[in-house]
């Protein structure tokens, strides 16, 4: 079968994009990764890309190449996202900053890992009993983007942020319409130090802890995903024998669902891997979690006092 292929970026050379596979079949452990297991499929039509992936409208420098005004970008963005989320689950964004305000924040983030900033990642669950590095490989910081030292960044947030707030608020929005975002988490920058380093399959919000949309912003050039790998992989709910598989290139940027509909993972990166992470809030949902984990402390505090007094009194 013919692979699905993107439009190559002139700005870095021809490459592949994102691809849509069949779900592959399960290999015992050893029998290693790689995209020759995996039957590629073509999609209906003429189409040469996936339909969930688009290119934005920047020059290298960052300015929009037609007369129509970065607002009208940003609302004919917010329909491309509505759309594809509705649809797929999954929305890819390429040349999302232009090339030389994408360096900006790749040389931020670069510097901030220099500096020995970033921690080793955590589990949403403190139940996992295997060791950490088996599961998570990534490395991370959390940032909000109003240092100095962190302007770019800032403003990538800034134009993500307009993004989802205003697909949430216009007419006819969706999926995204049954929710009222009106927060979400600071950014997490994230490496991969190569060597192998993975983060297994799961999912952002298997907990109704609120979040209700991932954004990935992704910093790795000259990216050779059979050199590097780094791979994510999406297992979209209702996709059946598909997942979209979605290469970390610099200046992409991905939006997906973070509940249960969309379990991923990142495959072993060879090669040093950056990525910028923000997740955003359902209001109803955060506000009921963080209700839960109020109650949660509340009666665990209750039971320690209760132990101590047990304690202190001789009861045993």
């Amino acid at each position: 079968m013919l692979a699905v292929k993107g439009v190559a970026s002139p700005l870095v050379g021809a490459q592949p994009t994102c691809r849509i596979y069949q779900k592959p079949t399960l290999y015992p452990p050893g029998h290693g990764f790689g995209l020759k297991d995996f039957s590629e499929i073509s999609l209906a039509g003429d189409r040469p890309f996936p339909p969930f992936l688009h290119r934005s409208k920047r020059d290298e420098e960052g300015i929009i190449e037609e007369p129509c005004g970065e607002q009208e970008v940003i609302d004919e963005m917010c329909r491309i996202v509505i759309r594809d989320m509705d649809q797929f689950g999954v929305c890819v964004v390429d040349n999302f900053l232009g090339y030389k305000r994408g360096m900006s924040v790749l040389q931020e983030v670069t510097g901030m890992y220099t500096k020995g900033v970033f921690k080793d990642g955590q589990l949403v669950s403190k139940k996992v009993k295997n060791d950490l590095k088996t599961i998570r490989g990534d490395q991370i910081t959390w940032i909000d983007g109003k240092d100095e030292s962190c302007k770019n960044i800032g403003l990538l947030i800034s134009q993500v942020d307009a993004i989802i707030l205003r697909a949430n608020k216009m007419a006819n929005n969706g999926k995204i319409g049954n929710y009222t975002i009106n927060g979400r988490t600071k950014a997490m920058v994230a490496c991969y130090p190569g060597h192998g380093t993975h983060y297994v399959k799961h999912v952002d919000n298997p907990n109704k802890d609120g979040r209700c949309i991932t954004a990935i912003y992704y910093l790795n050039r000259d990216w050779n995903i059979q050199q590097n790998g780094g791979l994510l992989r999406i297992f979209p709910e209702g996709w059946q024998d598909k997942v979209a598989d979605i290469e970390p290139f610099f200046d992409r940027i991905l939006f997906f669902w973070s509940d249960r509909r969309n379990p991923h993972e990142v495959q072993p990166a060879f090669k040093t891997r950056y990525a910028i992470t923000l997740w955003y809030f359902d209001a109803s949902e955060r506000q009921e979690a963080c209700r839960r984990h109020k109650t949660e402390m509340e009666a665990q505090a209750s039971e320690s006092n209760n132990i101590v007094n047990k304690t202190s009194s001789g009861e045993s």
